[in-house]
């Protein structure tokens, strides 16, 4: 099973372009399930395999959203075996996938949310370059794992755009704010590193190393507890609060689903809850007897 997992993921990551993360849940998925079914070759696997599979992970009470993740690496898996005729009939065809509610995203509201990009400190190195991730964040909207991947040379500060590699290895171009350029700029001319190039890496830890997600969600962790707000706030909540922002403010679902990296619309469709929001609060103020 192992050694089938593994031309699995080669073909993940060399014809579908994968993330690394994407690669690595679905190699320990579909690890997990090679141990429950103790390395059984997979021509062997029957639905019914699968299915004392999918009933011990209840059985473990894994949540729903866990379980949904499994299944679709497994049936990844095997549709894969069978298209490259690994083997004659795929188990997983008939398997039936629980469907998600979809879960409205976590957002600040606007003063929130520059009291957040605001709060750390203009004095030293490190407050510079939190201000300037706290900007950039905002500005662009994008994922922390694009972000810790930002390398200067695709930084234009001048035309205010930076070249982000998002999911499955695409790249797009994200925008950069006037705020979010003078924080990088601010940031940058503080680093002093361009004429011996120390590293190529937009954000530096202390040890001028690149920035790792962990860390980032250690520095936002930070400035929310400086700012007391209370609601969970992670880099993923700056990225919708972006999203809501600019449809509350007059944005097109397809402009912010480019912004985004979003492949699919119906993605993005969620944050168009916001709108009726928006609308209930018009009609609450407006309607005499609401």
């Amino acid at each position: 099973m192992n050694r089938f997992i593994e031309k699995f993921s080669g073909y993940l990551d060399v014809e579908k372009n994968y993330s690394e993360h994407t690669l690595r849940a679905y190699r320990s998925d579909l690890r997990e399930l090679a141990d429950f079914l103790k390395d059984k070759d997979p021509g062997d696997v029957t639905h019914l395999d699968l299915r004392r599979f999918l009933a011990e992970l209840r059985r473990r009470d894994c949540a729903r959203r866990t379980v949904v993740r499994k299944l679709g690496a497994v049936r990844s898996f095997f549709r894969f075996l069978s298209k490259e005729k690994y083997i004659k009939t795929n188990p997983a065809d008939s398997m039936f996938t629980p469907k998600l509610d979809k879960r409205l995203p976590e957002f600040l509201d606007i003063k929130k949310t520059l009291r957040l990009i605001t709060a750390p400190p203009l004095d030293s190195l490190m407050g510079l370059r939190d201000r300037a991730l706290l900007e950039v964040l905002y500005s662009t909207g994008i994922r922390v794992s694009e972000l810790v991947g930002l390398d200067r040379r695709n930084t234009d500060l001048i035309a205010g755009v930076i070249k982000v590699r998002g999911k499955g290895k695409k790249e797009r171009i994200a925008l950069l704010g006037r705020g979010a350029q003078r924080a990088v700029r601010n940031y940058l001319q503080e680093r002093r590193d361009d004429a011996t190039g120390v590293s190529e890496a937009l954000f530096l830890n202390r040890r001028g190393t690149r920035l790792s997600d962990r860390s980032v969600r250690r520095i936002i962790d930070k400035y929310v507890r400086q700012c007391s707000i209370e609601q969970k706030v992670s880099p993923h909540s700056i990225r919708h609060s972006f999203a809501t922002h600019l449809l509350n403010n007059g944005a097109d679902l397809r402009s912010v689903q480019e912004l985004l990296g979003h492949k699919n619309l119906s993605t993005t469709q969620i944050y168009t809850h916001l709108g009726s929001q928006r609308i209930r609060e018009m009609y609450s103020k407006a309607h005499p007897r609401a």
